[in-house]
């Protein structure tokens, strides 16, 4: 499985939401320069974002963006499938269309397989809050200042 910008940048963005989350609210513009996105594809993403209730707005000149809920309630996973879609290495295996799409798919292995797949990567990416990758980066700034002698 590959992301595609849309999931990169979604995540990048969403983690500067989260490092920022105890200023009250985020500039668009703030993000877009320190994660080295334009403005104008992060507007698309977190009107998607938006729309999921992962994040709110607020407008006027002093407008932007907020998590919509704690950073220890937001996953990887949570990101990526309102950006991506379905996590799933094949089409027989998006949840809730096997039948629809292969026929087969009682008796082939490979469905099993992906189907192993798809569950495994979900796990993983649900098991990634945006509190525990914030944590990450604040460890990785102070092992950056660690001088020995």
């Amino acid at each position: 499985m590959k992301l595609s910008t849309k999931g990169r940048y979604g995540v990048r963005a969403m983690f500067d939401l989260a490092l920022h989350s105890n200023e009250n609210i985020v500039p668009l513009k703030s993000v877009a320069q320190r994660e080295h996105i334009s403005e104008k594809y992060l507007e698309h993403l977190f009107a998607s974002l938006k729309k999921a209730g992962l994040i709110t707005s607020v407008r006027g000149a002093q407008g932007g963006y907020r998590l919509a809920v704690p950073p220890e309630e937001i996953t990887l996973g949570d990101i990526i499938r309102v950006l991506e879609g379905p996590v799933a290495p094949a089409e027989c295996v998006v949840k809730g269309t096997e039948t629809e799409i292969c026929s087969r798919a009682s008796e082939c292995v490979m469905h099993r397989v992906w189907a192993r797949i798809r569950d495994e990567i979900s796990e993983m990416l649900d098991s990634i809050t945006l509190a525990e990758i914030v944590e990450e980066q604040r460890k990785l700034k102070e092992e950056g200042y660690m001088y020995y002698i």
